[in-house]
């Protein structure tokens, strides 16, 4: 166990308990049967990036690309629309199969209106409900934190929902989501607390889509899956899906889990430290707004806990360049969707780069994954760091 202070300001803990933590059963892949039925799906592309490659000193690293995902620019519906549709069929008391067109799942769902889907955001989970709300022609109601982008506030109302900005962080977001949950409002939340587990289990659920289209586009290449997989934690339900997938058991040789967290709200490495659920006091200040998170969701903890290998805590200017990374070898990603390659970037070139490519097995054969969860959701931003259009 270490932490270790970078030469950007990031931060590194090894974590032991994943040295010895058991395979798990394979999650479902019902999900993607649901995605495949909504309107725009298409297999994300998963680009071989060898200029990034070498720069980190490593084999191959692969870009699994959601910057454009169900029409949105992010990853999030994935992970909304399973928790929404399995939300609601609890609350209809039967499974709305088999249904072949969302004409049909409108109609199945018709008793249960109105409704009203409720959720917090930074910005892209709060679009994803709202999305899914228009489409079965429910009502949404997103809550965001006081500084949330005015770009990422108009996407979500062009979606049709109610928005409303909370006095507070992400934290205050969430809470004053869950106060609305009632007969004719359900939560659709991807951060779990004590009562409220089985939406969020829902989300991470959904999120293995990304994971099992990585598993069919590299075998159709006739390529091994990787030996890394960096992903970026906020509240953790991305983060566990990959620990689901990657870590089970039929597995002939598991992937070693790398996750990424802002230096202003690395929650899920101070817990670690400790051993126990923290929250990390604001203010949230990242860039990597879809990582702005104080508190790690209880749903997701326990596989981070035992899933992650390490966790590196980056400083904003790792993911402003990693943004500009991404756009040399052509892929168009928002400062959060940049995280994982700012993570490997300091895993490769930070002051404890030679303590973790010894934990990760970081070396000139390694395969990396690194999962892109968001293209320029905040185009002004973008701009200014990037460049271009």
């Amino acid at each position: 166990m270490s932490v270790t202070p970078g030469l950007t300001g990031g931060e590194v803990f090894l974590n032991p308990a994943a040295r010895t933590a058991a395979a798990m059963a394979a999650p479902p892949r019902a999900p993607l049967g649901l995605h495949r039925r909504l309107p725009g799906y298409a297999v994300t592309p998963l680009a071989d990036a060898p200029a990034l490659a070498r720069a980190n000193g490593v084999g191959r690293v692969w870009v699994k690309d959601e910057s454009a995902r169900l029409g949105l620019p992010a990853f999030k519906l994935l992970g909304a629309s399973w928790a929404a549709y399995r939300a609601l069929a609890a609350r209809l008391g039967r499974d709305p199969e088999p249904w072949v067109s969302l004409d049909e799942l409108r109609q199945t769902l018709a008793p249960l209106r109105p409704l009203t889907l409720a959720a917090a955001t930074d910005g892209n989970h709060g679009r994803a409900v709202a999305r899914i709300a228009a489409l079965l022609d429910l009502d949404a109601d997103v809550y965001v934190p006081k500084g949330t982008a005015a770009a990422r506030i108009a996407a979500i109302e062009r979606e049709g929902a109610r928005v409303t900005v909370v006095d507070g962080d992400y934290d205050r977001a969430v809470a004053s989501a869950a106060a609305t949950a009632g007969d004719r409002c359900l939560a659709i939340q991807d951060v779990g607390w004590p009562g409220y587990e089985q939406v969020p289990a829902w989300v991470v659920e959904g999120y293995g889509t990304i994971f099992w289209e990585v598993d069919d586009q590299l075998a159709a290449r006739g390529e091994e899956a990787p030996d890394v997989v960096v992903i970026p934690v906020g509240v953790g339900g991305l983060a566990a899906a990959a620990v689901r997938h990657w870590r089970r058991r039929e597995l002939r040789r598991p992937a070693r889990l790398l996750g990424v967290e802002p230096l202003a709200a690395a929650c899920v490495l101070r817990s670690l430290q400790v051993g126990r659920i923290v929250t990390v006091p604001g203010p949230h200040d990242s860039i990597m707004a879809g990582l702005n998170c104080g508190t790690p969701s209880v749903v997701a903890w326990p596989l981070l806990q035992s899933g992650l290998d390490a966790v590196v805590a980056v400083a904003d200017e790792r993911a402003r360049q990693a943004m500009r990374d991404l756009a040399a070898a052509g892929i168009v990603a928002g400062e959060t969707g940049a995280a994982s390659l700012a993570g490997l970037a300091e895993a490769t070139g930070g002051r404890a780069a030679s303590r973790l490519r010894d934990a990760l097995g970081l070396g000139a054969g390694t395969r990396v994954l690194l999962v892109c969860t968001e293209g320029a959701t905040d185009p002004e931003a973008y701009h200014r760091i990037v460049g271009g259009t």
